[in-house]
């Protein structure tokens, strides 16, 4: 073996360019990110041939001192830390020091750069890591770097970069996904001379949701709810789309800590629980979110691209999302869109009249007697209702014109096929799935049963042993009072092996090995399990299932009606049980557009 020698600094360079610099793409985060770190409030993003000729960032950041020029350009030389203290504490996006040499060993690179209040600009030159002496030249307040023949001197780098089309499209969505964190700079990125995408900076709540709209289309706003949560320490806040306009694939999550772009494990175990109840299997929901909490909790220096980060207390920022996304995700009940809508709305289109026939039992599966209908019908148990509904606040019901109070589900008029509610509201005409909506109805009662109850465990005739990792069994020891609390009773047996002496009640004719097999992964991974509640969720969904109304089960008016009550009561109950809607709305005017009125 040959002797034991250091590296030339570029060769260095070269290396952590490997690491950092996948493609043009990572060059235009590196110096965005530099830009919006010096404060600036306009960044300008040129792209020639999909990066692989040019790239030039310009800002009007607060620009570089004269003499600290060649230390931009040097390897580990940053104003962004000085210490290890300030390592903890990130606050910046880049920190390194390591970007702008690393761009220019692979690259022909300029920096031009004038503080405020200087009296002219300066510029320094990189070829392939060969350092030009700086010169004067003419620039505004901020900094400019050009980034030009990107790989020229590495070919076989340069090989690996996609055609012109697909690697401006990376640059794209990057500049997208930062001018979502950032709506306060105005951003602009333009290819081969045309202006792509030009964001304005935002001044208020409209400019921000006009930000929205421009980055993930107008229908995205239509189709989320905005939340914002604090606890812990931690503040979420941002938009969360409705299980209805899941997608097909991931490309529409961005999730920010601190207003970095980031892929994380325990962000996506969270989102995935919170939405596991509302949506169909292989679909995806979509969001935009911003996480802020102390630096010193987020470990940002675990990944050369700055892309993942670790969390210090990763169950407790885990739980915090879990939390805050289901609660959310929650208020999702039938019409809730509607409510704010009808605040005042003109109900001249409501029927006055309303069915007066008695009340039968639309059992929910769960027991309820028929009293419950009858007061969400606003009358006593062998009363109709003949008049307005009492004290209904809760459902955000609005006026008629004769005082009376309309649901934001309206009341219903008629059945459709044995399948289909119609009800008439303020607001046009609502088709509800009675099937659907009724299986919500009885698995959100079902959970709530067993909620109260907590998880009743039941011992095993025969205590199982299961086969282990060494690693797994540890868990299992360091865990004994989380297994308790899922209603378990496992034992450590040998080096690899356990003994499960008790399990959940309802879940004990399933499959005890693979359960436990799956919370034991979770702990491990994540420090925390919903294993055992998706398992009894599972089985509560099938049981809501076969409970609820069937196709064809003829519904009087007064039945139909306690189901929209019951509809606008429950969480989530815009969604069954499986992702699918559970009603809609036809409004007025699209009547007025499907019979033509008004031409």
């Amino acid at each position: 073996m040959s002797r034991i020698r250091s590296l030339p600094t570029e060769l260095v360079n070269q290396i952590a360019a490997g690491e950092v610099i996948e493609r043009p793409a990572s060059v235009v985060k590196e110096l965005v990110e530099n830009s919006l770190d010096a404060g600036a409030r306009r960044v300008e993003v040129d792209i020639e041939e999909g990066g692989a000729r040019l790239i030039r960032v310009r800002d009007d950041g607060s620009g570089i001192e004269a003499d600290d020029l060649p230390l931009a350009i040097a390897a580990h030389a940053t104003s962004k830390i000085a210490s290890f203290e300030d390592l903890e504490r990130v606050a910046t996006l880049g920190f390194r020091g390591e970007a702008l040499p690393s761009i220019a060993s692979v690259s022909r690179f300029a920096l031009t750069s004038r503080q405020a209040g200087a009296d002219s600009a300066f510029r320094i030159e990189v070829d392939g890591g060969r350092v030009r002496e700086q010169r004067p030249a003419q620039h505004a307040s901020g900094t400019s770097i050009e980034v030009r023949d990107l790989f020229y001197n590495l070919p076989a780098r340069r090989k690996f970069l996609r055609a012109e089309r697909t690697e401006f499209n990376h640059v794209d969505d990057l500049v997208r996904s930062i001018a979502l964190a950032r709506e306060d700079v105005e951003f602009r990125l333009s290819h081969n001379g045309k202006v792509v995408r030009l964001y304005k900076a935002s001044r208020d709540q409209a400019d921000t949701s006009q930000r929205i709209s421009e980055v993930l289309g107008a229908e995205f706003l239509g189709n989320s709810m905005r939340i914002g949560q604090e606890g812990a320490g931690m503040r979420l806040h941002g938009w969360v789309g409705l299980p209805t306009a899941s997608r097909s694939q991931a490309d529409q999550q961005y999730f920010h800590v601190n207003g970095r772009l980031v892929r994380d494990r325990v962000v996506a175990h969270a989102v995935r629980q919170a939405y596991a109840d509302v949506l169909f299997h292989g679909r995806h929901p979509a969001f935009v979110l911003f996480l802020e909490m102390d630096p010193l909790g987020v470990d940002v220096n675990v990944h050369p691209a700055k892309t993942e980060v670790r969390f210090r207390e990763s169950r407790l920022v885990h739980d915090f999302l879990y939390r805050s996304l289901h609660e959310a995700l929650a208020d999702t009940r039938a019409g809730s869109s509607l409510q704010s809508a009808a605040q005042g709305a003109d109900a001249q289109h409501l029927a006055a009249s309303v069915p007066s026939a008695l009340q039968s039992g639309l059992r929910l599966g769960v027991g309820e007697p028929l009293a419950d209908y009858a007061a969400l019908l606003g009358r006593s148990p062998g009363s109709v209702r003949s008049g307005p509904m009492p004290d209904n606040a809760m459902y955000g019901l609005a006026q008629d014109a004769d005082g009376g109070q309309i649901p934001p589900l309206g009341f219903a008029i008629a059945q459709l096929h044995g399948i289909f509610v119609l009800a008439q509201n303020a607001h046009g005409l609502i088709l509800v799935d009675m099937h659907a909506a009724h299986e919500r109805i009885t698995y959100e009662r079902l959970k709530a049963s067993h909620d109260g109850e907590g998880i009743r465990a039941q011992m095993l005739l025969v205590p199982q042993m299961i086969a282990v990792s060494e690693r797994e069994a540890t868990v299992v020891e360091e865990n004994a009072e989380s297994f308790e609390e899922l209603g378990f009773d496992i034992a450590r047996g040998g080096l690899q092996s356990i003994t499960v002496r008790r399990v959940p009640g309802l879940l004990a004719s399933g499959d005890i090995q693979q359960l436990v097999r799956d919370v034991i992964a979770d702990l491990a991974t994540h420090g925390s399990s919903r294993r055992v509640e998706e398992a009894r969720n599972d089985l509560l969904s099938t049981m809501a299932c076969h409970g609820s109304v069937r196709a064809n089960r003829r519904l009087s008016l007064p039945e139909m009606d306690a189901l929209l009550r019951e509809m606008e009561a429950t969480e989530r109950s815009a969604q069954c049980n499986h992702g699918r809607p559970t009603w809609v709305q036809l409004t007025l005017a699209e009547l007025d557009k499907l019979f033509l009125r008004g031409r």
